[in-house]
């Protein structure tokens, strides 16, 4: 399959237009689905507590989609760990886009029974009263530190290792809560496990930043930027762009491609250092200098060394195609930073 199958989909929602519930919607990959349905014509549901994400994300969607789109958009503040307000938001839904989550592998060592509490009992809630809702599709945002120790790369659906923190625990539980619910209630799900996705409205504010918007916000301010190790480690680096396509192509798929977790990846591997190498070239190219060498400090509690995924299963069965490797994806997204970041100092 090529991209005309995601450019298919997109017509055909265009052309009839279903009820799309966002959870998270006001976080990083949340608010760029909310941006691209909008822009589809779609009506959109959105709920969101602000623990992670934040009210100027929605702001900037509606500054770039229309005042009749944006009408489209319904937003609920709630939680997830709070059955009613799950209840409210499935309530005439179509395709439930579940994101909502406590991320970060360090936040959830240093907090595990929050990081619990919001993505397996919240999960539970969502499954829920996504089944009880009736909705016609259901797919949430799996991870790739399911993968934990095993070694082998690329890394394969059917292949995993020892979880090696809170998060991976609780990001597997939820796969095995949707194989129960597919096989208990016959409500079939799809699980996206998620790789190392960067983009537009990713904060680099906080402790638990990811690595690209930290890093570059610290190389903008001129600060050091650290590396944990050696910089050998390597990473899947995906674009929110290719996300977002994983997303809508799940959401819309037939029955026989649900019930399954994917990949959703580029397929390719990028160290620490080459990545630290890409910033600062693409930086310069948006007239910010940053001379300065990383700093190398320990490896960090619970973080696996190498990271790739395979996306052919993900490629044959939903007709994923993602357009942006890493360098593409940053050189798409380093305005935004840079303008976003400059703004906000």
């Amino acid at each position: 399959m090529t991209a005309t199958t995601y450019n298919q989909v997109k017509e055909t929602l265009v052309q009839t237009p279903k009820t799309w519930l966002i959870t998270g919607v006001a976080g990083f990959i949340g608010s760029n689905l909310l941006e691209t349905l909008l822009l589809l014509e779609q009506k959109v549901v959105g709920l969101d507590n602000f623990a992670t994400g934040f009210q100027h994300n929605l702001d900037e969607v509606q500054g770039v989609v229309s005042a009749e789109q944006w009408s489209r958009f319904s937003f609920i503040e709630g939680d997830i760990c709070e059955l009613a307000d799950c209840e409210q938001a499935c309530a005439g839904v179509d395709y439930v886009l579940h994101q909502a989550a406590l991320g970060s592998v360090p936040r959830s060592i240093a907090d595990p029974i929050n990081t619990n509490h919001t993505n397996i009992s919240g999960f539970l809630n969502m499954l829920v009263a996504a089944r009880d809702a009736q909705v016609s599709s259901f797919t949430y945002a799996a991870s790739s530190s399911t993968y934990g120790d095993h070694p082998a790369l690329p890394k394969v659906e059917d292949a995993i290792g020892n979880p090696l923190s809170p998060y991976a625990v609780t990001k597997y539980v939820n796969e095995l809560y949707a194989e129960v619910f597919a096989r208990t209630y016959n409500f079939n799900t799809i699980g996206l496990r998620y790789f190392n996705i960067f983009g537009k409205r990713q904060t680099p504010d906080g402790a638990y930043a990811a690595v690209i918007p930290k890093w570059t916000a610290a190389m903008i301010a001129g600060d050091e930027v650290f590396i944990n190790g050696d910089g050998d480690t390597s990473r899947d680096f995906n674009f929110i762009e290719n996300a977002v396509q994983a997303n809508i192509l799940a959401a819309t798929a037939t029955e026989e491609a649900k019930n399954q977790i994917y990949n959703v990846a580029v397929g390719g591997r990028t160290t620490l250092n080459t990545l630290f190498s890409a910033l600062k070239e693409h930086l310069s190219a948006n007239g910010v200098s940053y001379t300065r060498e990383p700093v190398y400090r320990d490896f960090r509690a619970g973080d696996v060394r190498h990271s790739q995924a395979d996306i052919s299963k993900i490629q044959n069965a939903l007709g994923y195609d993602p357009q942006f490797d890493i360098i593409e994806g940053i050189e798409k997204a380093m305005p935004w930073y840079v303008n976003d970041i400059i703004a906000n100092t």
